[in-house]
C-alpha cells in the first residue's frame, strides 16, 4: 500500500529516472503526484458513427483501419490516415509525425479523439486528433484493453506533459490511476469536523479519485472550472492549511515582547504641528489603525496599500514621530536612492523644522560621510534614519530602534524585510529584548486576494481617498504617426508653465538599449522639436550626483521637458508636472503604466497621460492600455493585472514570497480563500463546542509536516 509521503518512485511505472523528470515538476511523493491535477477535461463518453459527424464538434470516433502513408510537401512531411465504418470513412492527418509510419496495420481497432473539419472536396478529417489502439498491447508494455478504459467512453483528464518522451498526459492518466489503486485506504483527516460538515466537504480519498476520474454524471461544466466537490474539497484544503499557518504567524508575533509606545496629548501635539495640510478622512482612520497597533505590547506588523499620491509618506512620518516622542529611533528603507532622497528631502521639509534630526544613508556616499551617519546612527543622535540596502550592511548599529518603515516592500522581498527587523532589535535592551513595530508600505494596488497570501501576517490598511485638489489624470492613446499632436500639445502645456514628462521603456529587456532609445528621445527633442525649451534626461545609468543634480533642477522648474526611462516610476515628486507622454506604451506592464502616470496629478491643474503605440498591438496590450484609459482606480487596475499575469508574475518573482499552490488558484478560488481565512482563524481560536483541543493539534501536526515544503516562506514555527 502506498502512504501519501511514500517517494513516488515507488509507484508501479516510475522508479528512480523518472522520478527524476518527476521531481522537475514539484512532485516527490505520491501525495504531489495525486494533487497533479488535470488542467482539462475532454468528454469521451459517447462514441459517434462517422455518418453521424458534424464539422466544428469534437468527437470520440472508432473505426478499422484501412490505410496509411507519409508524404512529404515542400513545408513538412505529413502522416495520412484514414479509418472506416463499414461504407463511412475519415481522413486523419498528423504534421511532422514520421514516427506514425510503421504503427498502423490494415484491420486494425482504434479509438480517436479529435475535432471534425471538412477538406477542399467536402471529406471529413480531424487533424492532429489523440488516439488509442484497441485491441494489441502498446509499446510500453501496458495492456490496451485497460487503457482503452482510460481514454475512450468516459470523461478523460488531460495533465500537462513533464520532461521528454515518455512522460505525457496519457503517461499519466496510467501511473496516477495505479497510485489510486494502490493507496492505503486510511486517509487521516486533518481539516476539524466541524468545518467539514459546515462546507459539505467530500473525504481526500473521494476527492483524489473523482478528480482524477471523474463519474459519468458529473457535471462537464463543473469539472472544466475546477468547481466539482472533489476539486472544492482539495482547494480548500490547500488555502486553509495556508490561512492556518499564517494565522500561527500572527499570534506568535503576538505572544512577542513590543515597545507600547504612549500616545499622550504631547505626542499628538507634535503630530498636528508637522502637518502641512488638513489630512482625508482615509489618512485619519489608517493614522489611528497605526497609533493602535503602536500602543500594544506586541510589535506591530501592519501594510499600508496606498494609490499613488494618496498620502502614505505623510502617515509613515506620523507614525515616525509616535516612535521618536517616545525616545526610540526610526529607520525607514526605501528600494532605490531616488526614491531615499526623496523621502529625505520631504522628511527634512516636513520635520526637521520641528527639531528632528534626520539622516540619510545609500551606497554611494563617500567613505568618510559613511562613517559618520553610522556613528550618530549606534550613539542615538539620528532619530529617523531614511537609507537603501545600506541599512542592511553588518557595520549599521542602531542604538534603541522602535520603528522600521519598508517602502515599496515588493521591491525587497521577505526576506530583507525579516533581516531589517532582526537587525533593528539588536541595539534593544538585551535583558529585555523588544522586537521593534514594522510599516510596510506599497503604492502597488494589491487585490485582496494576493494580501491575503503575500501579506498574510500582516494587518491591511488601506488608503482610498486622494487629498483635497487632486483632479483625476486624463489618459488618452494616440497612434506614433501622431507624434506632431502630441509634440504641439507638450509645447501647448509648457507655455502655460506647465512640466512634462516623456519615458521610454526598457525594450528587450537591455539597458544598452534602451539608454540609446532615451538619449537618442533626448537628442531629437532637445536639439530639433523643443530646441528652444529646457529639456533634460534621467536614467539609471546617471552617477547618484548627476541624477540628484537633474531630478532637483525639473523639481525646481528649471527643465520644462524631462525625457526618462522608467527610473522615474518611483521617487520623483513635482506637482506642476502635468503632462507624461510614455513611448511604445504597449511594451509596458499594466502596474507599470499606473505607477507612471503617478507621477503627475499631484498638483490642482488638470493632467494628461498620452499612451503612445508604435506597430502592432497585442491582445494582451489592447486591453492593458483600454484599462489606463477607462479608469485611474489603482485596485481595479490591480485586480486586471493580475488577471493577465496570474499571481506569480504579479510581483515579477517568487522573491516576494509567494507561496507554491498545488492546486489552488487566487484568481479563480478567490471567494474559498476568504472562507479559508475565516475558518483557519475560528480553528485557531481554540478549542470550544466545535473543534476539540485534539482536532487542532492534528491539524497543526499535518502544517508542519506536509505543508511547510509547499508553500516556501510561509514558515510557521
Amino acid at each position: 500500500m502506498l502512504e501519501l509521503t511514500t517517494p513516488v518512485q515507488y509507484v508501479k511505472g516510475i522508479g528512480p529516472r523518472l522520478a527524476e523528470i518527476l521531481a522537475t515538476k514539484g512532485i516527490a511523493t505520491v501525495g504531489d503526484l495525486l494533487n497533479y491535477l488535470p488542467f482539462r477535461y475532454e468528454d469521451r463518453l459517447n462514441p459517434r458513427g462517422i455518418a453521424e459527424l458534424r464539422v466544428g464538434e469534437m468527437a470520440t470516433v472508432i473505426g478499422e483501419v484501412r490505410n496509411s502513408g507519409l508524404f512529404r510537401t515542400r513545408r513538412m512531411p505529413i502522416f495520412q490516415l484514414t479509418v472506416g465504418q463499414g461504407r463511412s470513412r475519415l481522413k486523419c492527418l498528423w504534421f511532422n509525425a514520421t514516427y506514425l509510419q510503421d504503427k498502423f496495420k490494415p484491420g486494425q481497432l482504434i479509438a480517436l479523439y479529435g475535432k471534425v473539419e471538412q477538406d477542399k472536396s467536402g471529406e471529413l478529417q480531424i487533424i492532429q486528433p489523440q488516439f488509442e489502439m484497441l485491441g494489441e498491447a502498446s509499446a510500453d508494455g501496458a495492456d490496451d484493453k485497460a487503457a482503452a478504459s482510460l481514454e475512450v467512453g468516459r470523461i478523460v483528464p488531460i495533465y500537462e506533459s513533464a520532461g521528454q518522451g515518455r512522460v505525457t498526459a496519457r503517461w499519466f492518466r496510467r501511473v496516477i490511476r495505479t497510485a489510486l489503486d494502490d493507496l492505503t485506504p486510511e486517509l487521516a483527516e486533518t481539516i476539524p469536523a466541524a468545518v467539514r460538515e459546515r462546507l459539505a466537504l467530500v473525504s481526500p480519498r473521494e476527492a483524489l479519485w473523482k478528480v482524477h476520474w471523474p463519474e459519468a454524471g458529473e457535471s462537464f461544466e463543473d469539472l472544466q472550472s475546477s468547481r466539482t466537490p472533489a476539486h472544492i474539497r482539495l482547494i480548500f484544503e490547500e488555502l486553509f492549511f495556508l490561512e492556518l499557518g499564517l494565522e500561527l504567524k500572527r499570534r506568535q508575533q503576538k505572544a512577542q515582547t513590543g515597545m507600547a509606545f504612549r500616545l499622550d496629548d504631547r505626542v499628538r501635539q507634535a503630530i498636528k504641528k508637522i502637518l502641512p495640510f488638513h489630512p482625508t478622512a482615509a489618512q485619519k482612520r489608517v493614522l489611528k489603525e497605526i497609533a493602535g497597533d503602536m500602543q500594544k505590547p506586541y510589535p506591530m506588523r501592519r501594510l499600508l496599500q496606498g494609490d499613488v499620491g494618496s498620502g502614505k509618506t505623510i502617515v509613515s512620518f506620523q507614525a515616525a514621530i509616535i516612535a521618536i516622542e517616545n525616545g526610540y529611533q526610526v529607520a525607514l528603507m526605501a528600494p532605490t536612492e531616488i526614491l531615499a532622497q526623496q523621502h529625505y528631502f520631504s522628511a527634512r521639509r516636513i520635520l526637521e523644522n520641528a527639531g528632528y534630526r534626520i539622516v540619510l544613508l545609500t551606497g554611494s556616499l563617500e567613505a568618510d560621510r559613511k562613517r559618520e551617519i553610522r556613528r550618530h546612527i549606534a550613539q542615538g543622535n539620528a532619530q529617523l534614519v531614511i537609507g537603501t540596502h545600506a541599512l542592511l550592511e553588518e557595520k549599521v548599529e542602531f542604538a534603541k530602534p522602535g520603528l522600521v518603515i519598508v517602502d515599496e516592500q515588493h521591491r525587497f522581498g521577505v526576506l530583507q524585510r525579516l533581516k531589517l527587523m532582526k537587525k533593528s532589535g539588536e541595539g534593544s535592551d538585551q535583558q529585555n529584548p523588544a522586537e521593534p513595530d514594522v510599516l510596510v508600505m506599497t503604492a502597488t494596488p494589491i487585490p485582496r486576494t494576493l494580501a491575503l497570501t503575500l501579506y498574510g501576517d500582516l494587518e491591511i490598511s488601506v488608503l482610498d481617498e486622494l487629498p483635497p485638489g487632486r483632479t483625476p489624470i486624463v489618459t488618452r492613446r494616440i497612434t506614433d504617426d501622431r507624434s506632431a499632436e502630441v509634440w504641439d500639445f507638450v509645447r501647448k502645456q509648457v507655455a502655460k508653465g506647465h512640466q512634462v514628462y516623456v519615458v521610454y521603456p526598457v525594450i528587450a529587456e537591455s539597458e544598452e538599449t534602451e539608454l540609446k532609445a532615451a538619449i537618442k528621445m533626448y537628442r531629437e527633442l532637445s536639439g530639433k522639436i523643443f530646441s528652444d525649451l529646457k529639456v533634460g534626461l534621467l536614467h539609471g545609468r546617471l552617477d547618484a550626483d548627476l541624477k540628484d543634480q537633474v531630478m532637483r533642477m525639473f523639481q525646481k522648474g528649471e527643465l520644462q521637458v524631462l525625457v526618462a526611462t522608467t527610473v522615474i516610476e518611483v521617487g520623483v515628486d513635482v506637482p506642476n508636472a502635468t503632462v507624461m507622454v510614455i513611448e511604445h506604451a504597449e511594451r509596458f506592464g499594466l502596474a507599470q503604466l499606473h505607477q507612471l502616470r503617478g507621477r503627475i496629478g499631484r498638483g490642482a491643474a488638470k493632467s494628461y497621460c498620452i499612451l503612445m503605440t508604435g506597430g502592432k498591438v497585442t491582445e494582451e496590450g489592447e486591453r492593458r492600455l483600454d484599462a489606463m484609459v477607462r479608469t485611474n482606480d489603482g485596485f481595479q487596475i490591480a485586480e486586471l493585472d493580475l488577471e493577465l499575469r496570474g499571481p506569480g508574475e504579479f510581483f515579477g518573482t517568487r522573491q516576494a514570497g509567494m507561496p507554491n499552490f498545488r492546486v489552488a488558484n487566487l484568481i479563480r478560488d478567490r471567494q474559498l480563500l476568504e472562507l479559508a481565512k475565516r475558518e483557519a482563524a475560528a480553528v485557531m481560536a481554540g478549542p470550544n463546542s466545535e473543534v476539540t483541543q485534539v482536532e487542532i493539534s492534528r491539524a497543526l501536526v499535518a502544517l508542519r509536516t506536509c505543508w511547510q515544503r509547499t508553500y516556501g516562506l510561509v514558515e510557521v514555527g
